[in-house]
This record gives C-alpha cells, sequence and structure tokens, in this order.
C-alpha cells in the first residue's frame, strides 16, 4: 500500500495546506526499511498498551510526527452501525440481558489520516445525560467524553496484524536487498480493553483496530541502498 498525494495546487484549492497534506514518501522494503516500520509500530502497539486513554495517545503521535496541522482527534461516528454485545462482552460488564447496551462505531483521524477504528459497547446508565447527549448526537471521540470518569482500562486482547519481517528473523543473517516500496497493510495491529470508572465500574468493551496512516509521516533521510540504487523501482514488495 503507498500513499498518494496530489498536485500541491490542487491541495490549496481544496483549502487543504501543504504543509501538512503532503504525504511522506513510501517505506522501502529493504531490511532496514521493515526494521524501522516494525520498531515504529511495536513502539506505538507499546505505548498505547500502557496508556489510560487511547485518544490521548493517538493525539500525541499525531502532534510528535506532524501529522495535521491542529493534531486533535476528530471521531468520524459511523451513524446506523449496530453490532449486538456478545455474551462475554456483557459479562465483562457486568451487563445482564435486561441491561440496555449502546453501540457506537467510529474511525478516529487526525487530519486526513485515519489512525484506528473502534467498536465501542457500553452501558448508558453508568454515564452522566452530558457523556450520553455527545456520545449519541456528537463525533467526539469516546475516551474525551468521558474522560471525567477518571477512566482506566484493562486490555483483555492485543494481536499483532502484520509482520515486515520473517519469521526467526532475529537469529537468521539479513536476507538479500529488496528493492522497491514495503506493502503495507490497511490493518496493522488490534487491542480489546475493558473501560472502568474511578471506582473501578466497568462500563464499556472496546475493540480499536489501528491501521497503516499510523506511518504516514515524514521520516528522516537515510542513505539509499546501493544494491537498488542502480535500477528502477519494480513496485510495491510484501
Amino acid at each position: 500500500m503507498r500513499f498518494v498525494l496530489g498536485p500541491v495546487g490542487l491541495l490549496v484549492l481544496s483549502g487543504i495546506h501543504p504543509a501538512y497534506a503532503e504525504t511522506a514518501p513510501a517505506w522501502p522494503a529493504s531490511y532496514l526499511g521493515r526494521v524501522e516500520a516494525l520498531a515504529v509500530v511495536e513502539g506505538l502497539n507499546a505505548r498505547l498498551l500502557a496508556s489510560r486513554s487511547a485518544t490521548a495517545t493517538l493525539e500525541g503521535w499525531c502532534t510528535e510526527h506532524g501529522m495535521a496541522a491542529t493534531p486533535r482527534l476528530a471521531a468520524n461516528r459511523q451513524r446506523g452501525a449496530d453490532k449486538p454485545a456478545s455474551e462475554e462482552t456483557r459479562r465483562r460488564l457486568n451487563a445482564g440481558p435486561d441491561t440496555v447496551l449502546r453501540y457506537r462505531q467510529v474511525r478516529l483521524a487526525c487530519g486526513d489520516h485515519v489512525l484506528s477504528e473502534a467498536d465501542n459497547w457500553y452501558v448508558p446508565e453508568r454515564l452522566t445525560p452530558e457523556m450520553n447527549r455527545l456520545l449519541e448526537t456528537t463525533d467526539t471521540p469516546f475516551g474525551r467524553a468521558v474522560q471525567a470518569l477518571g477512566t482506566t482500562r484493562q486490555t483483555i486482547g492485543a494481536e499483532l496484524l502484520w509482520q515486515p519481517l520473517p519469521q526467526g528473523w532475529e537469529q537468521a543473517p539479513p536476507p538479500a536487498s529488496t528493492c522497491g516500496d514495503l506493502a503495507i497493510p490497511d490493518h496493522l495491529f488490534r487491542h480489546r480493553a475493558v473501560l472502568f470508572t474511578a471506582e473501578r465500574v466497568p462500563f464499556s468493551e472496546v475493540v480499536e483496530t489501528y491501521g497503516a496512516a499510523i506511518l504516514a509521516f515524514r521520516r528522516a533521510a537515510r542513505p539509499a541502498d546501493p544494491a537498488c540504487a542502480a535500477s528502477p523501482s519494480d513496485g510495491p514488495q510484501p
């Protein structure tokens, strides 16, 4: 997957500031490029697992990497989406069969970059009326809407969906140089977590799937791989 940008003139006409709309160069499919991509993905993965709020962590990521003129996360709510909660979700939320659960699906974006998609089941009776209003009628990120609860989170599942290096790479010699651009899939890793109030009352379960756009920032320049400099790119490499 490559990130494509249009001409700067068109960006200006569309109202997007070129300094933030320019897409970073594609990641190289070289051994170094793959190691760097893995390090970045694992680094953000660890930060999110250690964080109380995915919203705040992603906003920090966007700010640090200059990904938007206004690095504030926006939740693009998918209106009309519905997905019944599983029995396991109800059990984790201490919600009996008669307890009302609401479902919210959003795409969390910083500027033009959709960093993650989130499926969220929550117990409205454990939130304030204002929190419920924000969640039902606005695109406010869930973490920001409920932050007054003193939210903590317990991760119950974490899964890497993409491995840019082959199995056993840490004990094998570096492979021969691979020229071209690294093919980055849409989904990189996924978390499932339960959110609790400060009184340790569970009120929400969320499944967050983090996408390729977390890598769409301008990296520092690296020396060109001599093995690839003499020949043009043959296109994205797996």
